[in-house]
């Protein structure tokens, strides 16, 4: 059976999610998101996952959550063959430089913050809505 969820959203606060999910609905891709609360989930998701071509086009993730952070998720994603190309892309609510570069270093694809502003989640989905299949 073919996995449609081609964006893995990992975040650990329930509201993030909330407010994701009205952008993607809005967008009209929501059917291809799948929500988790850390990087723990994400592995035991990508686990379950049995064929590479049903992995994520996409997975973004939150820099600070419990059991695995996004630093922490990233580095063991790029260590794993099968999940090493999947473009990666940190949602922070931190400017920090530090945590940016970090995340640029162990193979982020981007490292984005929060919007602020509704057009700026509007731009933010149409950027993760380009590594869709069409």
């Amino acid at each position: 059976m073919k996995n449609d969820h081609q964006i893995l959203i990992v975040d650990d606060d329930a509201e993030e999610h909330l407010i994701l999910l009205d952008y993607f609905q809005e967008k009209g891709i929501a059917d291809k998101v799948i929500f988790v609360e850390n990087g723990q989930q994400a592995l035991t998701y990508f686990n379950s996952v049995t064929e590479p071509g049903d992995l994520p086009r996409l997975v973004v993730l939150d820099m600070l959550m419990p059991v695995l952070d996004g630093a922490q998720t990233l580095a063991l994603m790029k260590q794993l063959p099968r999940l090493k190309e999947i473009p990666v892309i940190i949602l922070s609510t931190s400017e920090n430089d530090i945590e940016r570069n970090k995340a640029l270093r162990l193979g982020a694809l981007d490292y984005l913050v929060k919007p602020s502003t509704v057009q700026e989640g509007k731009d933010m989905i149409e950027r993760f809505a380009s590594f869709l299949d069409n």
